[in-house]
């Protein structure tokens, strides 16, 4: 089962944050924790994370805190998750480039799960975290992803 890691989920509860902030206003770490009730010390190692990737910038001092760093139009979740956690991979060989399993040499499935874990990529970076803040019940992610790579679309809908 493909899940996002819970430190991903504090950063994309975070970032989703920051994109409803009003214009222009820095949030600090702990408005954030409180509202979601994120333990304020490991939301602010994900910050700094996200801000040395460029995702948000700090702004230092009483007043300070954080902001998007760009656009959430800009920010999809597969840079998200792989500032976070690191590269996406469906199986622990794919996500570690020396690792050789037991059965490397006569491995059947290696190659077929390497196009599904790249196109799992490919739909990560479609959605942008605009698109999961949207408020509207219309909108599917999924529906989306459909009518913009139809290669993704399952076969027989």
């Amino acid at each position: 089962m493909l899940s996002l890691s819970k430190k991903t989920d504090y950063a994309l509860l975070a970032l989703s944050h920051l994109a409803r902030a009003e214009a222009g206003r820095a949030v600090n770490t702990r408005e954030i924790a409180d509202q979601y009730a994120i333990p304020s010390e490991l939301l602010a190692k994900i910050l700094q994370k996200l801000a040395k990737a460029g995702l948000v910038v700090s702004t230092p001092g009483p007043t300070g805190g954080y902001k998007l760093g760009r656009p959430a139009t800009a920010i999809s979740i597969g840079q998200v998750i792989h500032t976070i956690d690191g590269p996406t991979a469906i199986t622990h060989c794919m996500k570690v480039g020396e690792n050789r399993c037991d059965q490397h040499n006569h491995c059947t499935i290696r190659h077929p799960l390497e196009r599904i874990n790249t196109r799992i990529l490919q739909m990560l970076n479609l959605i942008s975290l605009a698109e999961i803040n949207r408020d509207d019940s219309r909108h599917d992610i999924g529906l989306d992803l459909i009518a913009i790579s139809p290669e993704l679309a399952p076969q027989g809908v």
